[in-house]
């Protein structure tokens, strides 16, 4: 029997040793899931309690055929969706609408950014676009699948897409102006 088979077993026997230990195979990387889609660590990490009582809770629904932890993410991304759409700070700022940004030229940018800057480039961008930036491009969702998600049509799944990528390209654009500037100053 494949370990995380015994382990699921052990967890919905409501063996706490297996728990604690299930959540510890797993807290870290959801908690990375958590906090792409929230503005602080206290909210990723409420979110993360959240999801894993959902685990927890639904454990027995897991068919034991796929991966474990695409199973557990997939919790992780709701409940951070569900929670984004709970809480008022996270309401006012989750709009799907059309808004004025500057428009972005064509071309790569070719810019050398560790992954850490990306993310947190990615983390500034308005909580609407920064949902739908990370359902598509980081975890894989079709813009149907967003649209049903979050209570919106494809087509403004797509458009805010478009629109936080356009965003992050003019923010790439500007650090390698930023960047190539203060290379020729030394």
């Amino acid at each position: 029997m494949d370990d995380q088979q015994k382990l699921v077993k052990d967890c919905l026997r409501n063996n706490a040793i297996a728990q604690k230990r299930l959540y510890d195979l797993f807290s870290g990387d959801m908690l990375g899931i958590c906090y792409r889609y929230t503005k602080s660590m206290n909210d990723a990490e409420e979110v993360l309690q959240q999801g894993f009582i959902k685990v927890f809770r639904n454990l027995h629904q897991f068919k034991m055929q796929g991966e474990l932890g695409a199973w557990i993410r997939r919790i992780m991304v709701n409940t951070a969706i569900n929670y984004l759409k709970r809480k008022p700070r996270y309401q006012l700022d989750l709009s799907f609408e059309d808004n004025n940004l500057h428009p972005v030229t064509s071309g790569d940018t070719d810019v050398m950014l560790n992954v850490k800057d990306l993310l947190n480039l990615v983390r500034q961008l308005p909580p609407g676009f920064q949902t739908i930036f990370n359902l598509h491009a980081v975890e894989g969702y079709t813009h149907v699948e967003i649209g049903k998600m979050l209570g919106i049509n494809e087509g403004t799944s797509r458009s805010q897409y478009a629109r936080a990528r356009a965003l992050l390209i003019s923010w790439l654009e500007m650090h390698s102006v930023n960047e190539k500037k203060g290379s020729y100053g030394r």
